[in-house]
Parts: structure tokens; C-alpha cells; sequence
């Protein structure tokens, strides 16, 4: 976009408005970076410590326990099939050793188990350190792009093209369809302007009244801004290009595009 709007030329309102957008595009992925830097520091790294370390060990100390838990279980049945006295004896001694083991490797275990309570306490302020560093990612985007929505708000919006005085009125969204004799809502409801509405605010001669169908803020003071729905006074002025009316509510008085406006009988 930068490289676009300086071939454009920087002195044009399009090649300024690719260079802002550029720069605000650029500005943007910086912070981007900063919250995958963030991320990767307090959240996703100690994250990766942990199964990677501590919960491998847990891991493997259980099982352990449960090889001792099959230990144990064996002795048992080999005490409860000795009869003979020398055999029963043996498994006695074998049945205390392996019930020791599991005792020991069993301790071993819950101590471990226990100490992911305070695991868990230090994932969770990761945890809020990652939130808040979205936080302030989004946040961050959004002013850039509510800065750069007020820089490009500022440029005219009528330029001169070959020397002539004709303006270019803007057009509202490309997703507004044009149907019907003077205004219809289609299937999506959208508001659309007819041919004939059109006709008819360019040959408007004196004062009529006309509702708007879109919102639009002036771009300077020769302007007038619209609010949906409200109904105006408009009149043509001679001299005054054929895509704009003279509007005028109460006091306030400005030029409005006919494109935004339905002419009321």
C-alpha cells in the first residue's frame, strides 16, 4: 500500500490515503508480534515446561505406583495359595517388602500430585497474563483503526477531475439495490432509490420535502449530514452540479447528495 500511494503520489488523496493505510497496516503487525512475543513468554512457555517436565515425572511416578500396586497384589495371591509353613514364611517376607515399596512409591506420588495445586495457581496467572495481552492487542487495533477511519474521514470527498467543476457525489454501498417507483425495502432490507426518484429530485424546482435513506457525514462545511429516516427540505440552486440538492433542517443548512435522499409528494 505505502509503495502504491507513493507511485500515486503522496500530494493525492488516494496515494495519501494508501500511505496511512499502509502505515496503519504496518503498526498493526507490530503489535501483532508483540502479543505472539507476550504470549509465547508468559503463557505458552511455562505451559510447555510443565507437561514437558513436571507432569512427565507425575506421569511416570504413577506408574510406577501401579507396577507396585500389581506387586502387592501378587504377593498377596502367593500368601493366600502357600500351605506349606517354609513357603507361607517366605511369602510373608515378600508380601512386607513389596507392601513397603508401595507405601514409599505411593507417598512419592501424592506428595507430587499435590504440589500441581500450586502448578495450577501459576498457569492461572499465565492465564491472565495471556487475557490481558490480548487486551491491549485488540485495543491497540482498534485505535489504529479508529485513527486511521478520522484520517481518512478528513479528505474531501468531491475532487476535480480535467480541469472541470463536475463533483462526484458519493455513492452509497454497493450492496443497495435500485427497484421500484420511488423506494421499496428488498428481501435484505435495504432501501432502494428507482430511477424515476432520481428523475425526479434532479428536476426538483423549489422546496420539497425528501427522507434519507442512509446516514452520511459531511466532509466540510459546505455540507450537510444526514441521519436514516429524517425528513429534510431540499432545493436545487442554479449552478449547483446535478447530483446535489441544497438541504436544509431548521437552521442548518448544506449541500446533500440526492443518491441518499427519497423525494416525498
Amino acid at each position: 500500500m505505502i509503495d502504491a500511494g507513493t507511485e500515486f503520489g503522496p500530494g493525492t488523496a488516494y496515494g495519501n490515503a494508501l500511505i496511512k493505510c499502509g502505515e496503519t497496516q504496518k503498526r498493526i503487525g507490530t503489535a501483532d508480534r508483540e502479543l505472539i512475543q507476550t504470549s509465547a513468554l508468559n503463557f505458552l512457555t511455562p505451559l510447555r515446561n510443565f507437561i514437558e517436565g513436571d507432569y512427565k515425572t507425575i506421569a511416570k511416578e504413577r506408574k510406577l505406583l501401579q507396577n507396585k500396586r500389581l506387586d502387592l497384589d501378587a504377593a498377596k495371591t502367593r500368601l493366600k495359595k502357600a500351605k506349606a509353613a517354609e513357603t507361607r514364611a517366605s511369602s510373608e517376607q515378600e508380601l512386607r517388602i513389596t507392601q513397603s515399596e508401595f507405601d514409599r512409591q505411593a507417598e512419592i506420588t501424592r506428595l507430587l500430585l499435590e504440589g500441581i495445586s500450586s502448578t495450577h495457581a501459576h498457569h492461572l496467572r499465565c492465564l491472565n497474563d495471556f487475557v490481558e495481552a490480548q487486551m491491549t492487542y485488540y485495543a491497540q487495533c482498534y485505535q489504529y483503526m479508529l485513527d486511521l477511519q478520522k484520517q481518512l474521514g478528513s479528505f474531501p470527498s468531491i475532487y476535480h477531475c480535467n480541469n472541470n467543476q463536475t463533483s462526484v457525489a458519493p455513492v452509497p454501498s454497493a450492496s443497495s439495490n435500485v427497484i421500484g417507483s420511488s423506494a421499496l425495502t428488498s428481501t435484505s432490507g435495504l432501501v432502494i432509490t428507482s430511477p424515476s426518484n432520481l428523475t425526479d429530485l434532479k428536476e426538483c424546482s423549489g422546496s420539497r420535502k425528501a427522507r434519507v435513506l442512509y446516514d452520511y457525514d459531511a466532509a466540510n462545511s459546505t455540507e450537510l449530514s444526514l441521519l436514516a429516516d429524517e425528513v429534510i427540505t431540499v432545493f436545487s440552486v442554479v449552478g449547483m452540479d446535478s447530483d446535489w440538492l441544497m438541504g436544509e433542517r431548521g437552521n442548518q443548512k448544506g449541500r446533500v447528495p440526492i443518491t441518499y435522499l427519497e423525494l416525498l409528494n
